[in-house]
């Protein structure tokens, strides 16, 4: 199998398959080969199943050229704004502003300043799964972490957020 291998001052061996399939495996400096081959030997299951996982979502979402990005930037500028207000006024909360990014690995964050992005990339997925990130999102100004009152604030406003969770991830 085929990795690129990092070596640094951790302590534990770990292992991530990228959203392209590429495997890295991050080691102790004194880590000998044969056990980083070991390691990667017990993990090739998981390793096969994520890279398998990685070529479907990429199938079903692939990279969009300039024009499809386009559309989906529009979408999302035209969009977003309002589905935010309407469910922070429903949530009674306030960001403290939205921006619309490019990002590649999340769909959405909120600062601590309150400020919350989204990524254009979002408008590729069901209207039901972008109200769940909507709400996610607003739920962190209340809570900054994804501890039990965050989900049950979360589950507040929508019931069914694991299967719009879920939607994200087909």
């Amino acid at each position: 199998m085929t990795y690129e291998l990092i070596r640094s001052r951790r302590k534990t061996l770990s292992v991530e398959v990228s959203r392209e399939g590429r495997v890295t495996v991050r080691a102790p400096l004194y880590a000998s080969g044969a056990q980083i081959e070991r390691f990667i030997a017990t993990h090739a299951n998981w390793i096969a199943r994520a890279q398998a996982r990685q070529r479907m979502r990429l199938a079903a979402h692939p990279e969009p050229d300039a024009a499809r990005r386009a559309v989906l930037l529009a979408r999302a500028q035209a969009e977003l704004p309002g589905k935010v207000a309407y469910y922070a006024r429903l949530m009674g909360v306030q960001p403290a502003g939205i921006k619309i990014t490019a990002a590649r690995t999340r769909f959405g964050s909120c600062s601590g300043k309150n400020s919350i992005c989204f990524s254009w990339r979002l408008m590729d997925y069901p209207e039901a799964a972008v109200d769940y990130v909507v709400v996610h999102e607003l739920a962190h100004i209340v809570h900054k972490n994804h501890g039990p009152r965050f989900w049950a604030l979360v589950e507040r406003y929508m019931p069914d957020w694991r299967t719009r969770r879920a939607l994200l991830r087909d």
